[in-house]
Formats: C-alpha cells, sequence, structure tokens
C-alpha cells in the first residue's frame, strides 16, 4: 500500500480532499510528525525512513534536493510536484489514483509532477 507524507507548504484543501476520498490511505503531513520548517534534506530523509512518497508545492527546491539524494545513490520512495495554481480537484484526483491503481514501489527513486 502507498503511504503518502506531504510537506509542510501542500494545499491543506488537497490533503483534506485525499482523505475524505480514501480515509483508510496513510497520508501525514509534516507537521504532525514534528517536522515543521524542516529543510527539504530532512523531509525526504524522514520519507525514505518511513517509505513514504512526498507531495509537494516546493518546486523551487525540493525537487532538486531529491535528485541529488538519487545521484548520490540514497534512495526515496518518490516525490510528486504540485504547481500552486494548479485546481485543487485536479491535484486530488490525480493522487487518488496514483493510490488506487498503483503500489509504492513504483514510484521508487522517481520524481513527476502532477498531473502530468
Amino acid at each position: 500500500m502507498i503511504r503518502f507524507l506531504t510537506d509542510e507548504d501542500l494545499n491543506w484543501a488537497i490533503f483534506d480532499g485525499v482523505r475524505r476520498r480514501l480515509p483508510t490511505l496513510d497520508i501525514v503531513r509534516v507537521q504532525d510528525c514534528g517536522l515543521r520548517s524542516y529543510r527539504d534534506s530532512v523531509v525526504l530523509e524522514f520519507a525514505a525512513s518511513e517509505d513514504r512518497i512526498v507531495l509537494s508545492h516546493d518546486v523551487s527546491t525540493m525537487e532538486g534536493h531529491a535528485y541529488a539524494r538519487i545521484v548520490a545513490g540514497r534512495h526515496m520512495p518518490g516525490l510528486f510536484l504540485i504547481r500552486q495554481d494548479q485546481p485543487v480537484r485536479a491535484a486530488i484526483e490525480e493522487i487518488v489514483m496514483i493510490a488506487e491503481c498503483s503500489t509504492g514501489a513504483e514510484w521508487r527513486d522517481i520524481v513527476r509532477w502532477l498531473p502530468p
């Protein structure tokens, strides 16, 4: 089963919408894990240790940190980047589809923009 970690900046409406659509999905916010205001590299390390795919609006820096981990041979469960101006409903639909139609292993070391 896929597990998600939302970055601090992810729109609450996306998190809430995904939870409403899939109430049993294992999705947590960095704020709930004691990681509020932590650097991207720390969030990615935590996600890797917990086997959680990261959902983030931080398109300016998170992507670079993710690729740096991959190049250094430090694997990660995956990263989905969502632009701030992306319609909430479209983001929710993409996340729900991924959760229902794929496995976490499929996204290992993958950085993907949602929707594509």
